[in-house]
């Protein structure tokens, strides 16, 4: 039976600690990325194809999750991420926005992908 793993509340996400975690660019590409994606869509980690080993690409998703972005499912044998679009909007209006908008003046998901080891 798939778990969700645990994350904050809608009231408990910390603009102080979702600012920390958006400072690296590896996560602020997944939250870009996951945010043009449709409601409650699902990826793992490594389907972004970031250049990074999977060990590294696990500890972002979970600071991800920790900080109330992404919500994460064990499903025994892979865990899958969404993006917490509606909390997110509601405690912060306009980020996710501002996210994408990075996103697409630096050239797109494949190329910040592909580069954001490089930032």
């Amino acid at each position: 039976m798939p778990d969700l793993l645990p994350q904050p509340a809608r009231d408990e996400i910390d603009l102080s600690v979702v600012f920390s975690t958006l400072s690296d660019p590896l996560r602020r590409t997944a939250i870009a990325i996951l945010a043009t994606l449709p409601e409650c869509t699902e990826r793992n980690c490594v389907s972004f194809g970031f250049p990074v080993a999977k060990a590294s690409l696990t500890h972002h998703f979970k600071v991800l999750r920790e900080a109330g972005l992404i919500s994460q499912i064990d499903y025994g044998n892979r865990r899958a991420s969404s993006l917490r679009k509606n909390d997110i909007e509601a405690r912060f209006p306009g980020l996710l926005a501002m996210l994408v908008e990075e996103l697409e003046r630096d050239g797109g998901a494949e190329k910040a992908v592909a580069s954001v080891v490089r930032r």
